[in-house]
C-alpha cells in the first residue's frame, strides 16, 4: 500500500514509538491521526502540522476510539491503515512479598494492551473495509505491537507478557478473517527501545538492558520501529505473522 495519500490511525502516537511512526508516517506524505489521552507537545505539534490530528482516545473505550475514527473519516475523507502503539507496563511478581499479584493490576494491562488493541482493530478494520480498492484489491493495513516478553517473558512481566503474547496469537486470525477485505494484519514485537516506559529506569538500569542485546549493543530507537512499520505497510507480502525486532536479543528469567 502506498502511504502518500492515505490515511493511518496510531494509537499511543502521542509519545515514544508511537510519536516515531505518526512523524515518519506524515513525513512520507500520509495524513495521520493521533488517538492518545494526551495530546502532543507543542514542539511536536508545530511540525507537520497540517497533516497530523489528534484525538483524545482511551482505546479501551468504543465510543471513544470509535470517535477518533469518525474524526480521521471527516478530516481526511478515509481511513487506510493503523498502527497500534497504545499499551502500558504493569509489573509485579505472582507470590511477591507484598502478596498474590494484584488482581486488578493484572486485568488493566490486559484490558488496555489486548483487548484496547482488539478493540481499535475491530472498529477501525470495519471503517478500512468500507474504503475503495486499491492495488490487487488492497483496502488497509494493521499494525500491531507485541513484544519480545510474548515469547521470553521476565520474572514480575506475567500481565505484560500475557497481554502481548495476546496480541501475537491474535495476528494470524485477524490477518485470516479480514482478507476478504484486502485487509492485512501484521505485529511487530520490539525487543528493548527508548521509550517513555524505559526512561523511567535509572540510567544504570537502561545501559544494562542496552548491554544485554548481542548487537547493536544499545537500546532500540523509535525511529527504527517506525521505520520497520512503514516497510510492513507498503509490503503486499507482509500478513499474519509476528517480526521480532531486538537485535536478536532473548530475555533472561529475571
Amino acid at each position: 500500500m502506498r502511504i502518500a495519500g492515505n490515511t493511518f490511525l496510531v494509537t499511543g502516537g502521542s509519545s515514544g514509538l508511537g510519536a516515531a511512526c505518526a512523524v515518519d508516517l506524515a513525513q512520507r506524505g500520509a495524513n495521520v491521526l493521533i488517538a492518545d489521552l494526551q495530546p502532543r507537545s507543542a514542539e511536536q505539534a508545530s511540525d507537520l502540522s497540517s497533516r497530523i490530528r489528534f484525538h483524545k482516545t482511551d482505546v479501551t473505550d468504543p465510543d471513544s476510539v470509535q470517535g477518533a475514527i469518525d474524526q480521521a473519516l471527516s478530516t481526511f475523507r478515509g481511513l487506510h491503515g493503523v498502527v497500534n502503539c497504545a499499551g502500558i507496563l504493569g509489573a509485579a511478581r505472582i507470590a511477591g512479598k507484598q502478596g498474590p499479584h494484584d488482581l486488578a493490576l493484572f486485568r488493566r494491562v490486559i484490558e488496555v494492551n489486548l483487548i484496547g488493541t482488539f478493540n481499535v482493530l475491530r472498529l477501525a478494520s470495519a471503517a478500512i473495509a468500507e474504503q475503495p480498492a486499491q492495488e490487487d484489491g488492497e483496502r488497509g493495513v494493521i499494525v500491531n505491537t507485541s513484544s519480545v516478553a510474548a515469547f521470553d517473558g521476565q520474572i514480575g512481566q506475567a500481565a505484560y507478557s500475557a497481554s502481548k503474547g495476546g496480541v501475537a496469537s491474535l495476528t494470524l486470525p485477524a490477518a485470516r478473517e479480514l482478507a476478504r477485505f484486502g485487509i492485512r494484519v501484521v505485529s511487530i514485537a520490539p525487543g528493548v527501545f527508548e521509550t517513555p516506559m524505559v526512561a523511567a529506569l535509572t540510567p544504570e538500569a537502561q545501559s544494562a538492558l542496552g548491554a544485554q542485546v548481542p548487537f547493536p549493543k544499545r537500546l532500540g530507537k523509535p525511529e527504527e520501529f517506525a521505520a520497520l512499520a512503514c516497510h510492513i505497510i507498503e509490503n503486499q507480502m507482509l500478513n499474519g505473522g509476528v517480526i521480532r525486532l531486538d537485535g536478536a536479543l532473548r530475555m533472561s528469567a529475571q
